[in-house]
């Protein structure tokens, strides 16, 4: 290697923190030996200090490749150095599937970013049988750790991730959902028309909910529901939110997105 990795185990920390600068802007320019170093950093990270070993695995996209799946599994199972969650972060983006079964434990510990970051990886590698324990999560004591998971279950998709996100909606168990709205409107089409029987629930909170999810779908069909809601729904919700508020934002959302719909279609054109 032409770039030396012993500064980045220099004792003074100002000297670690510009080696590794300079590596990761080498290695974004191409440079196949400054990219070699952060591997090796990644391959051996107990010689580095945690500091450095994360902040080189928030970049791990510039120099990493398959060749990091043992050492990364490593540090996800390693409790004593402190680095799962940013190992969890870089097998979720490197497609590292051997990390499945860790990652699951991992969504459990007792951290909340720990259990957050598991949560993100699980959803990038699509992985149904992470589907259950993403579930588990949708009733995390921390609103961020629950945001995630459903966020990874509308990524993985299909019908039981569908159906472990709607009844996290039906439930109503935290009062605000906007994460869950949000990752029932990915599935499109599949949930659209159980959105809409929601929209003439009993319940205000779900209308709530539903209107916003509508507006996210980008389903043009949507929008004289949420006119509807927006003109005659008088219901407010348990923290005092209106239901026509939700209707008149979610359509703003779904105009936006029917616009950029339009635009794309017209750069499409010949």
């Amino acid at each position: 290697m032409s770039h030396d990795v012993r500064g980045l185990a220099d004792p003074d920390r100002s000297v670690r923190l510009s080696v590794l600068g300079r590596l990761l802007l080498l290695a974004g320019d191409g440079d196949d030996d400054a990219a070699q170093v952060l591997r090796a950093v990644v391959a051996d990270y107990r010689r580095f200090d945690p500091e450095i070993y994360t902040r080189a695995l928030n970049q791990v996209g510039l120099f990493g490749d398959a060749s990091l799946a043992g050492p990364l599994l490593d540090c996800l199972a390693d409790a004593d150095y402190g680095c799962q969650a940013w190992a969890a972060g870089a097998c979720g983006r490197l497609g590292i599937d051997a990390a499945v079964p860790l990652l699951i434990d991992l969504s459990a510990h007792p951290d909340g970013f720990a259990r957050e970051a598991a949560c993100r990886a699980l959803g990038q590698l699509g992985e149904e049988a992470a589907i259950v324990a993403l579930a588990a999560r949708l009733d995390d004591p921390a609103e961020f750790v629950r945001a995630a998971a459903a966020a990874a279950l509308a990524e993985i998709g299909g019908q039981r991730a569908l159906a472990s996100l709607w009844r996290a909606f039906e439930s109503k168990s935290y009062p605000r959902m906007g994460y869950v709205a949000a990752a029932l409107a990915q599935f499109g089409p599949l949930v659209f028309d159980r959105l809409v029987r929601a929209t003439r629930h009993d319940d205000p909170e779900l209308r709530f909910w539903a209107a916003r999810a509508l507006g996210s779908t980008g389903d043009p069909r949507a929008d004289s529901i949420l006119t509807r809601l927006a003109a005659e729904d008088d219901g407010v919700t348990r923290t005092g939110a209106h239901v026509r508020t939700a209707a008149r934002t979610a359509l703003r959302t779904l105009h936006r997105a029917e616009r950029r719909t339009s635009s794309d279609d017209e750069i499409r054109q010949p």
